[in-house]
């Protein structure tokens, strides 16, 4: 496999390449996603893409480097808006429909499949990524698609019923009228920290592309991931085996503390577990006790289960 003629090496390093992929322009004029790609150093047995979740981008290359191991090319996709993908002239992480991240991901199977020739690729998704991943492939239904990875996927919005029913007309309404205004909320900073080396963590990772205290989040996009709740909700039919991973349990800590470390302290797992079937006839899912958010960016025990959980999985499912 030759090396894209426009791919430079990553901010990452060596052997990690980026490749910017021009997309239509927007609103808010030029688009862009980012492929990054790592090599496997055997002949591959397939591919492996991964999508990020909201107020994130891909930096952990322990992930990549454990599919590498598995002899699996490695790539993972800034998505428009974005880490690498993100402009001066954009507000980040915004769309106003899931959909719009479509071409994104079709430009990154394009490249994967049609000209490094990949026909087996597993997609591996995180948060956000994890509910929009599934919506792709539900209506693209790509032949190349061996197996799917939903790592704590948003699959409904937290809080409480009311919330997720009211509110959600609340937001359903403001988004169409004011898509831009920016909902009111209050972040923590503590799962960022968590995880971050120069905090409480071991990670490193670039804080303008992954802000201890997120992105604002707008009333246009909020509306557009409560549209892809409801559509997951009415069911999907992802033709692949599914692995769904969360925390074993979540956690609203207001200090850091232990539970910041061993809970999902951002999205709910009831409603992760409760939806996981909503994704497909295949679905397995393995709840991790002591995992973060990310539960491949768990403490070391957690972090391993998790790996270990994701190794069985494919080896049943996907082989």
């Amino acid at each position: 496999m030759s090396r894209p003629a426009d791919a430079v090496v990553d901010v990452l390093g060596e052997p990690y390449l980026a490749e910017e992929i021009l997309l239509p322009d927007d609103a808010e004029g030029p688009v862009v996603a980012t492929l990054v790609r790592r090599r496997c150093s055997a002949t591959a047995r397939g591919a492996v893409l991964h999508v990020h979740g909201f107020a994130d981008y891909f930096f952990h290359t322990a992930y990549a480097e454990w599919w590498c191991d598995r002899g699996y090319d490695f790539y993972a996709l800034d998505l428009r808006k974005y880490g690498r993908s993100l402009r001066p002239h954009q507000t980040p992480n915004y769309v106003a429909d899931l959909a719009e991240y479509f071409p994104d991901l079709d430009a990154a199977w394009e490249r994967i499949t049609g000209r490094d020739g990949h026909e087996r690729v597993v997609v591996s998704a995180h948060s956000t990524g994890g509910l929009t991943t599934p919506l792709w492939a539900d209506e693209r239904r790509p032949a190349e698609l061996v197996g799917m990875v939903l790592n704590s996927p948003w699959f409904d919005l937290q809080g409480n019923l009311l919330a997720r029913t009211v509110g959600s007309l609340v937001v359903q309404e403001v988004g169409r009228r004011a898509p831009m205004r920016a909902i009111p909320r209050k972040v923590s900073g503590l799962y960022a920290r968590s995880l971050h080396r120069d905090h409480e963590g071991e990670w490193d990772f670039d804080l303008a592309w992954k802000p201890v205290e997120s992105f604002a989040v707008h009333a246009g996009w909020l509306r557009a991931v409560r549209r892809g709740h409801a559509a997951l909700h009415a069911g999907l039919s992802v033709p692949c085996p599914v692995l769904v991973l969360s925390s074993g349990a979540t956690a609203r800590p207001t200090t850091m503390c232990e539970d910041v470390h061993c809970h999902d302290i951002v999205l709910e797992v009831a409603h992760i577990r409760r939806w996981a079937g909503a994704v497909g006839p295949h679905v397995t899912y393995v709840a991790v006790p002591g995992a973060r958010h990310d539960v491949v960016l768990s403490r070391p025990a957690p972090r391993a289960a998790a790996y270990d959980a994701i190794g069985r999985w494919h080896d049943a499912w996907v082989g």
